[in-house]
């Protein structure tokens, strides 16, 4: 049997290890970019190859850690202590232990107590449809009062959504929670957070040599041009100018990538009166001769920086890792018609500088070994209110065409644990389907 996978992101790779590590398929992986990955893929910064964008594993990452552990990688995975720092009225404060939390300046006692409060219900709580009903800033408030809400959640929902977290339900801050909030170990109380020697780019050769051992392959540079239906069964997908006939197709890449690429008969998307709006990323990477930050995570309380928080990767990463040098993400995230999108390399570079030296004044630009901007359009739909309501539904008439993507997380945040669990959710039903089909041929 032949399946073919449209998309070599995370998604696409994981679901063809798992098919080809549990049946006698097939698989190749069709992907347009140069590198595999996606939003999960890597960069050459010059001395050194890391991720593309930033990337970390918390304990509550199951399913990752698991499937890393599958295929060979679990010796890898390097557990360090991570730091979490809130910026506010020009002033730092860690907030990485219980400890620290206790001494947070900027709650007293009771706010504390009802913040210690929202986590604990949030992290408790499994009834995501109700939540969705509720704006996220009605629900911390009515939790944890309003006071609670501006010192603490409203520069988490800023570092990460921007001014766009007006618009979301209480669903993107509960999938945080859970999330994140459980990446303090239970002995020491202290953040903990991973990564994998090499960073992605480990975890995707180790895909792809997976993937030539079981007699599969990816294709890099391959751009899907049509996929119908044959008429003698199964489904036909040109790319490079060839049509190759394959049993099954999966397809993992973007809804409006395959109505462009797919014939109409293949699949049915329900409409909604209201469109998804996903937020962008604009994000510059500074690597430096001297550390920037001491924090993993920065949130910022303040509307005074071009950007939406600071990610110190080197304060998580091994120096070992990046040629003795640091690399810091400032990310900004911003709707599609954000003006930032017209802006050039250059342009986006010099305003967030400013903004570094605004939060830095000692920073010195001669510390700057090489500066990078990455854009990607596409990182997160947001979960407004009723998220689920509107999301296009995906039904396949055709037996052997199947779609499987990220707009199918209406009660998850969209990272790379959850690619995992939603591949496996996926495979539960598709392997014995691939099983079922080649015992009929064994028989025939």
């Amino acid at each position: 049997m032949k399946i073919a996978i449209v998309g070599g992101g995370l998604m696409g790779l994981v679901l063809a290890q798992r098919i080809t590590a549990s049946t006698k398929a097939t698989v190749k992986v069709i992907e347009q970019d140069t590198l595999p990955g996606g939003l999960s893929t890597y960069h050459n910064y010059g001395d050194f190859t890391w991720d593309k964008y930033y990337h970390a594993i918390t304990p509550t990452d199951t399913d990752l850690i698991d499937f890393l552990g599958e295929i060979g990688l679990g010796n890898q995975i390097q557990w360090r202590r991570s730091l979490t720092g809130f910026y506010e009225n020009k002033k730092f404060h860690s907030v990485s232990s219980s400890f620290e939390f206790l001494l947070f300046p900027l709650l007293g006692p009771i706010d504390k107590m009802r913040l210690a409060y929202t986590i604990l219900k949030g992290s408790r709580t499994d009834d995501w449809k109700s939540l969705e009903k509720i704006h996220v800033t009605d629900w911390l408030i009515k939790l944890g009062g309003k006071k609670t809400y501006d010192k603490f959640w409203a520069p988490m929902l800023h570092a990460k959504l921007g001014e766009n977290h007006k618009k979301v339900s209480a669903v993107f801050i509960w999938t945080y929670i859970k999330r994140l909030f459980k990446a303090r170990s239970s002995a020491a109380k202290k953040e903990h957070m991973a990564y994998v020697n090499g960073g992605y780019k480990t975890i995707f050769d180790r895909l792809d040599e997976k993937l030539k051992q079981a007699g599969s392959n990816l294709l890099l540079n391959s751009q899907v041009e049509n996929i119908s239906v044959n008429p003698e069964g199964g489904i036909n997908v040109s790319y490079n100018g060839t049509t190759e006939h394959f049993d099954k197709v999966v397809f993992t890449s973007p809804l409006n990538v395959m109505e462009k690429v797919t014939s109409p008969e293949l699949y049915d998307i329900s409409k909604s009166s209201k469109p998804i709006d996903y937020l962008g990323a604009i994000c510059l990477i500074l690597i430096t001769k001297k550390p920037i930050t001491p924090f993993y995570v920065l949130n910022i309380g303040d509307n005074d920086t071009p950007f939406t928080g600071v990610i110190g990767m080197s304060s998580l990463v091994d120096l070992e890792e990046t040629a003795n040098q640091h690399i810091t993400y400032f990310p900004k995230y911003i709707s599609h018609d954000g003006e930032l999108w017209s802006k050039t390399d250059e342009e986006i570079t010099a305003t967030f500088l400013e903004g570094v030296k605004y939060l830095y004044p000692d920073f010195d630009e001669a510390d700057i070994i090489s500066s990078h901007v990455h854009r990607a359009f596409k990182v997160q739909p947001m979960q407004v209110l009723n998220y689920s309501e509107i999301v296009p539904k995906v039904k396949t008439p055709h037996p052997d065409f199947y779609v499987l993507n990220t707009s199918q997380f209406v009660s998850e945040s969209v990272n790379n644990n959850s690619v995992v669990t939603h591949v496996d959710k996926f495979m539960k039903s598709f392997e014995k389907e691939i099983k079922s089909s080649l015992d009929k041929n064994v028989v025939g």
